[in-house]
C-alpha cells in the first residue's frame, strides 16, 4: 500500500547543475518570459491552433501536487489548480513520488529499446496488469504511441480480421454522431462528420455509417426508437461493417455528453447477433473517470477491442493500449498475411511502462472510487450555482466529470480570464466549460474549481 500523498510535500526539487566535465552540455541559459512568448509565436504550434497563434499560451515554469506554477503572474495569479488533468490524463497530480521514483528506477536499467525481436519486464508487467483489469476476455495487448494511434490499431485489427476470415468487403464502421476518437485518418473517419473537427476532411476519408447520437441522459431510461434505430442501422449494414466503436458512456470531446449503458448493451446484443464485431474507445473513460474503473463497467458488457491511453501512464509520458479477444487475434494469426502489420518505433517503451503500470498500481492501490465520488460530491454542490446564470441550458456530473454547457460559443479568451483570476486552469471548447480534476484534488479546491467555472460560464 503506498503512502498516502500529500501534494504539498512534493516540490520539485533544485535541478542539479549538469556536469560538463563527464561530457553532458553547459546548462542553457533560461529564457526570459517576454523571449520564450516570442519565439512560442515564431515557431511552436499548438493544437487546434493558427501559425502563428492569435493567444498567447500561459507560461508554466513548474507542477506539482494539483498546481502549476506560472513563469510570472497572470490576472494576479501566480499557481492555478489544474482542472483539467493536463487533458484529463494526470490522474494523480503532478510530481508524484511514486511515479517519480518508477521513472529514476528505469532511467537507471534503460529507456528505450526497440520492440522487434527483444521484450523487457516493463512491457510484459504491463500487459499482464491491463489483462488482469479489463472485462474478460480480453487478452491480448498491443502498446501502441499515443490514444489516437490505438485507434488505428483498433480498426486495423478488426479490418485485417474479416481479410483474414475471407470476408474482406467487411471493411466499413459503424459509430453514432457525436463522437471523437482522435486526430489521425481512420479515427477522423468514425469522427462526427458535421458538427466535428474533422468536416474539412469529408471527402477524403473513408465512408462510415453512422447512427443518430445516443439520447441524453446517463440515468434516462432507454428511448425504444433509438433502440430500434440502432439495431436496424446495424441490420442494414452488417454484410459490410467490420466492427461498431462507440466513446462507451461518455462523448468526450465530442461534446461531453453522457449516455445510458444500456445502449452499450444493445450494441452488444446486436453485433453478436450479426457478426460485427464491438470496439469501446476507453481513452478518456478509463482508469476510473466515470466512477467506474472502465465504463463498460456500467452495462456489465465487454467488446471484442478497447483502446486505452490518457490516465495509463498518469500523464508521465504518451502511451496508450489496444486489447482485443482470443478470436480477434487468433483470427489474425490465421489470415494470408498472420501477422498484425503495425510496428510503432518506440512500442512498448520500457520508461512508459513502468511509469504506467506504477500509475495503475497506484490508482488500485487507494480508494479511488471512493475519491471520485468525493470529488463528484462536490461538482454537483459547487457547479448546481451554474443553473441559474444566463446563457446556461444544462450542468451535468458523472463521476469526476464536471460540465457546464451554454446557449452560445465560448469566449476562450474572456474565459481562461476568468478562470485564471478564481486561480484555476480550465480550457472551454465550443459551448462548454467542463472540468476533470486529478482524483487528489482537496475538497477546498474543488471548490474553487466550480467558482472557477461558474465564472467563465458567466464572463465567456
Amino acid at each position: 500500500m503506498p503512502e498516502p500523498y500529500d501534494p504539498e510535500l512534493s516540490r520539485p526539487a533544485e535541478p542539479k547543475p549538469y556536469a560538463p566535465e563527464l561530457g553532458g552540455p553547459s546548462e542553457p541559459k533560461p529564457y526570459a518570459p517576454d523571449e520564450l512568448r516570442a519565439l512560442d509565436r515564431a515557431h511552436v504550434w499548438h493544437p487546434y491552433g493558427p501559425m502563428p497563434g492569435r493567444q498567447e499560451p500561459l507560461i508554466v515554469e513548474s507542477a506539482s501536487g494539483v498546481r502549476l506554477r506560472l513563469a510570472e503572474p497572470v490576472e494576479g495569479q501566480r499557481e492555478l489548480v489544474d482542472g483539467m488533468s493536463s487533458w484529463w490524463s494526470a490522474v494523480h497530480g503532478y510530481n508524484h513520488p511514486v511515479l517519480n521514483e518508477a521513472a529514476r528506477g528505469q532511467l537507471d536499467r534503460m529507456s528505450h529499446v526497440m520492440f522487434g525481436g527483444l521484450t523487457h519486464e516493463p512491457a510484459v508487467r504491463l500487459a499482464t496488469r491491463l489483462v488482469e483489469i479489463t472485462p474478460e476476455p480480453l487478452q491480448h495487448v498491443f502498446l501502441a504511441d499515443s490514444g489516437s494511434v490505438s485507434v488505428e490499431v483498433a480498426v486495423k485489427m478488426c479490418l485485417q480480421y474479416w481479410r483474414s476470415a475471407g470476408r474482406p468487403e467487411k471493411r466499413r464502421l459503424l459509430t453514432w454522431r457525436g463522437g471523437y476518437h482522435g486526430d489521425t485518418w481512420q479515427p477522423m473517419s468514425v469522427c462526427d462528420p458535421d458538427g466535428g473537427m474533422h468536416e474539412l476532411w469529408s471527402g477524403a476519408l473513408p465512408r462510415q455509417v453512422f447512427a443518430d447520437a445516443p439520447p441524453d441522459g446517463f440515468d434516462a431510461e432507454p428511448d425504444p426508437a433509438y433502440v430500434t434505430h440502432l439495431r436496424e442501422l446495424i441490420a442494414h449494414h452488417a454484410d459490410e461493417l467490420a466492427a461498431v466503436i462507440v466513446e462507451p458512456v461518455v462523448q468526450g470531446a465530442g461534446g461531453m455528453s453522457f449516455h445510458s449503458p444500456a445502449y452499450l448493451r444493445v450494441l452488444r446484443e446486436a453485433c453478436d447477433e450479426l457478426d460485427v464485431l464491438l470496439v469501446f474507445d476507453e481513452i478518456a473513460t478509463g482508469f476510473g473517470r466515470t466512477g467506474k474503473l472502465f465504463a463498460a463497467g456500467h452495462a456489465g458488457v465487454s467488446p471484442d477491442v478497447m483502446c486505452v491511453g490518457k490516465a495509463l501512464t498518469g500523464g508521465y509520458l504518451t502511451m496508450a493500449a489496444t486489447l482485443c479477444t482470443s478470436r480477434v487475434a487468433e483470427g489474425i494469426s490465421r489470415g494470408e498475411v498472420p501477422v498484425l502489420a503495425h510496428g510503432p518505433t518506440f512500442m512498448g517503451n520500457p520508461l512508459a511502462a513502468s511509469i504506467a503500470s506504477a500509475s495503475v498500481d497506484l490508482l488500485l492501490g487507494q480508494d479511488w472510487e471512493g475519491e471520485v465520488a468525493r470529488i463528484g460530491a462536490g461538482l454537483r454542490s459547487g457547479l448546481a450555482l451554474a443553473s441559474d446564470l444566463p446563457g446556461v441550458v444544462d450542468v451535468r456530473v458523472l463521476g469526476a466529470i464536471g460540465v457546464v454547457q451554454l446557449d452560445h460559443e465560448v469566449d476562450m479568451a474572456a474565459a481562461t480570464r476568468a478562470a485564471v483570476r478564481e486561480g484555476v486552469w480550465l480550457r472551454p471548447f465550443r459551448d462548454l466549460v467542463y472540468t476533470m480534476p486529478p482524483y487528489v484534488t482537496g475538497d477546498d479546491d474543488v471548490r474553487r474549481i466550480c467558482r472557477a467555472v461558474c465564472a467563465a460560464a458567466r464572463e465567456g
